[in-house]
């Protein structure tokens, strides 16, 4: 019985050690940033990438032109496209 009055007069002590409330789990939700305007293109290595920018024709000192994506992901911002 003393042990008892004993351990209830200690847990209403200010000082006390008490025993940590329990907390919901927090379920937290990643949200990536919306990206807009992006597409899927065929490269001319024959990888898919995907770019966000417009697609551009641009002259090649032989003669012709070479069609490219612009604003792509990965180590490349702008990358030969396969025609």
């Amino acid at each position: 019985m003393k042990a008892l009055a004993a351990l209830l007069l200690s847990l209403s002590l200010p000082n006390s050690q008490s025993l940590p409330l329990l907390r919901k789990p927090v379920q937290r939700t990643v949200v990536s940033p919306a990206r807009k305007g992006g597409r899927w293109y065929l490269a001319d290595n024959g990888h898919a990438v995907y770019c966000y920018g417009p697609v551009k024709l641009l002259p090649q000192p032989e003669g012709g032109f070479l069609r490219v994506a612009t604003f792509c992901r990965g180590e490349n911002p702008i990358v030969p496209l396969r025609d």
